[in-house]
């Protein structure tokens, strides 16, 4: 059978490839012990072909993780190519010498060997809850270099033909303030790969492995082939938007994202001239997130349906000098990437507004609201560490209003039940749910935040965060109005509160004391004069907007109906 001239053999192996990527998702997903993971789903798994190139990702894989694969495989390859064997494993999360995109999430990857040759990787990413370094969690603001992050994990190999280098490990986990659940996690890592590898070889017995590179290659030009027919759906010209983030945790405010878009044809070049420096703070990214989020905007807003894999990064041309926060050089800080990297889709759907306006969507949330509570256990004398980063509004579309307290563009993670909080830590959630008028006015509205209220039990506990669109709000388009921006509080035992930081670390809450989480809202779409009657009166059932937000943004609709 001639698999490169066949497309049914072609599907049919596609999709056997896709299930293998899918069956380690859910079983690194059901071993994991730490909530972030077997709750929340922050994690990947993917085959990286011989040569570094992605081939495949596992449906609820996050899209931030779709370069970052491809990078720890290279750097494996680029160090140690002629010392792989055959049951080995190797992990690193390092931003500047593993590919890494920020130092939580550590990549996992194991060869798959054929007749001696390497034939593919199977590789997975997992963010683990904490990584060491200077508080606890690792992503809390104030963090001005790579070295206060956490542990720097360059590719090292943890398992050795077969054998684990149990002082390897030792090494990680001394390093983690949960020694326990960080073993866990990296073990469900461990048996998620090493199932993926025998899938594949089980793949590669039935179909033979001159098949399935075949496939490898046919599957990444089948890719960039559909994207840049998509491409030309944009008509030709130059596009630009700009947005700023709020601050870096320390002294640096309104840090522009410049985007200037040139398209000709079937190629579009993304170009970030003009964008702020690096920081001293956390919230720099190195040049692959960035090219994560250009990948993931252009295709939902061009083909959601295509697969990620290297043909989508063949088609995306991403140029930024070293040095700006979107291609930061070592050794800079990038625990609160993802803030940045949120901002980034963000920046691109404004730029394609004009030339696909019935496709993009106004400002989301635009964050990765980030809260996390750490201490020791009272009920065990144990440290535990929560962290959780939480979803909030997303921006009107031309048809839809936008969705309420999700999670928007690279992230894919659920929100952690409360359930789940109040077993797993010594915490009680007194308040949890959406918040009335955040979502921007316009004919169609933006997407409501969400506000969650946890109170220490038992004990005094360690509050970091890190939160965006806190001071400058989500964009409406088209005459839509902006969305409500988020904050930290805290509320004492007397009653009295305090704004926090926008981006705190180490703050002291004692048991009678709350902290207040509230996440952005989104931008509204459309004028807001042009909202129908029938869904600003069930904006009032639904309480999703209040009689005041609905006398000051859509005053005719409240003449006409709240006299």
């Amino acid at each position: 059978m001639n698999f490169v001239h066949d497309p049914i053999s072609l599907e049919i192996l596609s999709n056997a490839l896709r299930s293998i990527t899918d069956e380690c998702f859910v079983a690194l997903m059901k071993s994991a012990y730490s909530t972030n993971i077997k709750e929340r789903h922050d994690h990947s798994t993917a085959i990286v072909d011989a040569e570094g190139r992605l081939i495949v990702q596992a449906k609820m894989s996050l899209p931030i993780h779709i370069a970052t694969m491809m990078g720890t495989v290279q750097a494996l390859i680029r160090s140690r190519c002629a010392d792989i064997e055959e049951g080995d494993l190797y992990a690193a999360n390092d931003p500047f010498v593993a590919g890494g995109s920020h130092l939580p999430d550590v990549n996992v990857t194991m060869p798959v060997f054929r007749d001696g040759k390497i034939v593919a990787f199977i590789c997975n990413i997992a963010h683990h809850a904490d990584i060491g370094g200077m508080a606890a969690g690792s992503m809390a603001g104030g963090m001005t270099e790579v070295y206060q992050e956490g542990l720097r994990i360059p590719v090292v190999r943890l398992i050795h033909k077969g054998a684990l280098q149990n002082d390897i490990l030792d090494l990680l986990l001394l390093n983690a303030r949960v020694p326990n659940e960080r073993r866990g996690d990296y073990f469900a890592q461990f048996a998620a790969a090493k199932l993926g590898v025998r899938r594949l070889q089980e793949t590669l017995d039935r179909y033979g492995s001159d098949a399935i590179l075949s496939v490898f290659d046919q599957i990444i030009e089948k890719t960039e082939s559909r994207l840049r027919a998509a491409v030309l759906a944009i008509p030709d010209g130059v596009y630009r938007f700009s947005d700023v983030m709020d601050d870096d945790g320390l002294a640096a405010r309104n840090i522009p994202i410049v985007l200037t878009i040139h398209k000709a044809g079937d190629k579009i070049i993304f170009d970030f001239k003009g964008s702020g420096r690096q920081v001293p703070g956390n919230i720099n990214m190195t040049l692959n997130g960035t090219v994560a989020a250009v990948s993931f905007a252009l295709k939902s807003l061009l083909d959601p349906e295509i697969p990620n894999n290297e043909g989508v990064l063949r088609v995306v041309d991403v140029r930024a000098e070293k040095g700006l926060i979107v291609n930061a050089e070592f050794p800079a800080a990038t625990a609160a990437r993802l803030h940045t990297c949120q901002r980034v889709a963000d920046v691109v759907f404004g730029a394609l507004a004009s030339a696909l306006p019935e496709r993009v969507v106004a400002g989301g949330n635009g964050a990765n609201t980030t809260a996390i509570f750490s201490g020791v256990d009272p009920r065990s004398g144990e440290p535990y560490v929560y962290l959780e980063t939480l979803g909030g509004g997303a921006g009107g579309r031309v048809a839809r209003d936008g969705k309420d307290g999700v999670q928007v563009n690279l992230t894919n993670t659920s929100n952690l039940p409360v359930e789940a909080i109040e077993l797993e830590y010594p915490l009680m959630v007194e308040g949890y749910g959406l918040v009335p008028d955040t979502g921007g006015a316009g004919r169609q509205r933006g997407g409501l935040a969400l506000c969650r209220i946890i109170r220490p039990v038992g004990h005094t506990c360690i509050f970091n965060g890190a939160g965006e669109r806190f001071t400058n709000q989500p964009w409406g388009l088209f005459d839509g109005e902006p969305g409500a921006t988020g904050s930290f509080k805290l509320i004492r035992q007397d009653g009295s509160s305090e704004r926090l930081s926008n981006k705190p670390s180490g703050l002291s809450v004692g048991p009678n004391e709350t902290v207040v989480v509230q996440t952005p809202g989104a931008g509204g779409y459309g004028p807001a004069n042009e909202r129908s009657i029938s869904e600003l009166q069930g904006d009032l059932e639904s309480e999703k907007y209040s009689v005041r937000f609905i006398m000051e943004h859509y005053p005719d609709f409240a003449k006409q109906r709240l006299k």
